[in-house]
């Protein structure tokens, strides 16, 4: 779904074929900026992408003359729209049929007042091979950060990219990666998968912003480098999870759609795609939690009752019960030989007073 950012820009994620009539789609961030009047397109969320990166593609919107639902034309493609764009038609596919309708309204009313007039043939050719310009794909540069003196260093890769390498790219960034199913990419598993999908998270260390593939089970939310790889990079038990939330920080952090994974030992930040996926997020998580735990019993209540049911736990509470009951007894006793005393006190009296008048018979002075 697409939204509106904090410079009220109109962004989301779309599968666009860059290559006409290539039938292969990529995965796309875009941004509809009606203030320049340009579409563009990276390849990711720029706010997690180098300073220095630039865009994948660019569309001014004056080139615009049409947008409209394109699924009779390509009916092997799910949710597709085409962008009437001169001599060339841009295809693209939407998350949903909301979506699809979402963004054909967005361009179409962005490039409402901004369609050309008719032109001589001259200005017509030279509004072409501007476009063309426009649209030749820009060579992707990698990135390498280092650590020098505590201070991180992102330096330029010049890496020639082979066909082997593209086709890897496009093969995880097709389709739809918040709706990827979990079992395509690993071994079926037991236990079963509430929600899946790629967000975006803060680093520990480095505080840096990565895009992982998370996923949320009964008992734990594990976040992976991709949907592709077995091994989880960290999995978060839920009994330890305290609450799952929005983010109160994001206006610090400039992040839209942000939300916070509250645990025992760290405060986890995640960014969504959309402020729709976000809510569904928190909503799955906190479902999860609930039913972890039961209604109405809290993390606290969580803990204790599992500080009690540990065996160690349980064996030292019989010998604390044990001790207990020996110095009972203990105590007991002390207080019956006191009584004890005071009733043979009389007779120790009487006893000696016997035992001095026999001494005075037996001595008469």
């Amino acid at each position: 779904m697409p939204y509106v950012d904090r410079q009220n820009r109109i962004c989301g994620f779309l599968d666009i074929e860059e290559n006409e009539s290539s039938g292969k789609f990529l995965r796309r961030y875009f941004i509809l900026d009606t203030q320049p009047g340009s579409l563009v397109w990276y390849m990711d969320n720029p706010q997690n992408l180098p300073i220095s990166a630039d865009c994948v593609g660019s569309l001014k919107l004056t080139y615009i003359s049409k947008v409209s639902d394109a699924t009779k034309q390509r009916p092997k493609a799910e949710y597709c729209f085409v962008i009437n764009a001169g001599m060339r038609k841009f295809f693209l596919q939407a998350n949903d049929q909301q979506d699809l309708v979402d963004w054909v309204n967005a361009l179409n009313k962005a490039t409402k007042i901004t369609v050309p007039k008719s032109y001589d043939g001259q200005h017509n050719v030279e509004t072409q091979k501007a476009l063309l310009d426009n649209l030749v794909p820009k060579k992707q540069v990698s990135y390498r950060t280092d650590i020098i003196g505590g201070v991180p260093i992102i330096t330029q890769m010049q890496q020639e990219r082979g066909e082997g390498q593209e086709g890897s790219e496009r093969e995880l960034l097709q389709r739809s990666h918040n709706q990827l199913p979990y079992f395509l990419g690993r071994p079926t598993q037991d236990k079963t998968v509430i929600k899946s999908g790629y967000c975006v998270k803060q680093g520990a260390v480095m505080r840096n912003w990565k895009r992982r593939y998370f996923l949320l089970e009964e008992n734990s939310m594990s976040y992976f480098k991709s949907d592709l790889e077995k091994d989880p990079l960290r999995i978060i038990p839920l009994k330890e999870v305290h609450k799952v939330q929005e983010c109160k920080q994001s206006d610090i952090m400039m992040r839209d759609n942000l939300f916070e994974v509250v645990t025992t030992s760290r405060t986890f930040y995640i960014q969504a795609d959309s402020p729709e996926e976000m809510h569904s997020w928190i909503k799955a998580v906190s479902g999860a939690i609930v039913a972890l735990r039961g209604p109405g019993r809290s993390a606290a209540t969580m803990r204790q009752a599992r500080r009690l049911s540990n065996p160690c736990i349980q064996r030292y509470t019989a010998r604390i019960g044990e001790c207990s009951t020996l110095l009972q007894l203990y105590t007991c006793l002390r207080r019956l030989t006191s009584c004890l005393s005071l009733v043979l006190l009389p007779v120790r009296c009487l006893y000696f007073c016997l035992l001095s008048h026999t001494v005075d018979l037996h001595n008469p002075s």
